[in-house]
């Protein structure tokens, strides 16, 4: 990234351009995105609604999904009202602190969210590798070491880079070249040589999402090895068919998310390329419940039975009262 000898400006607000070669279809991008989010909150709110309520459902798995889908909802909601207010023409300014709040709360998320699926690898290693020590090492203690790992991991990795782009002199140009307050879309505004903190960030991206990749690559290593020593075809489908969903979640966020790091390295982005780039922070909290939900047999029975009272408690109710 080249030097910007503009002047530094003493501003107040950034303003979010949106997608830029995408101006002409705004309204169409506002309601796909507005019904991406009621999909996304309903979905996860589902889940966590389901995994408290279910006994069945309190083991160590979904104790680790539950706070997946709590930080899908949590990056839907920090990205996505925004961006509507923004497709709207509602309100496309951002205060510079709520710009780098964002900024720190989206990498942040995103960060205990790929330490959280590298976790969930170790839970079905543990699962399919070493069945008789399941309860024994996947504990309750255990279940909680590995989240608070997760959680402080994601928010003290990125901390250092938002605070130095925080400090960072700004252009008089204050339009942001994305929809929400993208790292490289922002510190592409200052008036100072940003070779070293993009160098920086990405050093740190590959921390937060290569590392934790290696370590699941090296888990599902140890258990095909570990699943092609067994001899019966119905116990290796079972065994794959445990990590089935968890592979398809690994592959969504590490894939996707080694794009948007390797978009730090790209100094010549098309118009398209924040759509391309932030696609995955907007379609994988809606698209992860999904995979867990309608592939679950658990989580489907789970639905049925408290749905089906829900819906059946009023029904009940007014009969007893007619009887009455």
């Amino acid at each position: 990234m080249k030097m910007n000898d503009s002047k530094a400006a003493n501003f107040t607000e950034f303003e979010l351009v949106g997608f830029p070669g995408l101006l002409d279809y705004r309204m169409f991008l506002f309601f796909g995105f507005l019904i991406l989010l009621l999909i996304t909150v309903t979905a996860n709110l589902l889940i966590l609604f389901l995994v408290s309520l279910d006994h069945r459902l309190h083991t160590p798995m979904y104790f680790f999904l539950w706070n997946l889908s709590l930080l899908d909802l949590l990056m839907a909601i920090a990205i996505l009202p925004k961006l509507l207010a923004v497709l709207s023409g509602y309100d496309s300014t951002i205060t510079v602190t709520a710009c780098f709040g964002q900024m720190y709360f989206i990498i942040s998320v995103g960060t205990t969210e790929n330490c959280l699926v590298a976790a969930m690898a170790y839970d079905r290693y543990i699962a399919v590798v070493k069945p008789l020590h399941y309860n024994v090492i996947i504990n309750v203690k255990m279940c909680f070491i590995i989240l608070a790992t997760s959680w402080i991991l994601g928010l003290v990795i990125p901390a250092t880079s938002i605070i130095l782009a925080s400090n960072l002199p700004y252009c008089a140009s204050n339009k942001i070249m994305h929809c929400f307050c993208d790292y490289p879309a922002v510190i592409s505004l200052a008036c100072t040589d940003i070779t070293d903190h993009a160098t920086g960030a990405f050093g740190l991206g590959m921390l937060g999402n290569y590392l934790p990749m290696l370590y699941v690559l090296w888990t599902y290593v140890r258990i095909v090895l570990s699943v092609l020593k067994v001899k019966t075809t119905g116990s290796r489908a079972k065994a794959f068919s445990m990590c089935s969903s968890h592979v398809t979640v690994v592959l969504l966020y590490y894939v996707s998310a080694s794009v948007v790091y390797a978009g730090l390295k790209m100094n010549n982005l098309s118009y398209d390329g924040p759509f391309l780039l932030g696609i995955e922070l907007f379609l994988i909290p809606m698209v992860n419940p999904m995979i867990y939900s309608l592939r679950n047999k658990k989580m489907k029975e789970a639905a049925r039975k408290y749905f089906n009272f829900v819906i059946s408690f009023p029904t009940n109710r007014k009969t007893s009262v007619g009887n009455s």
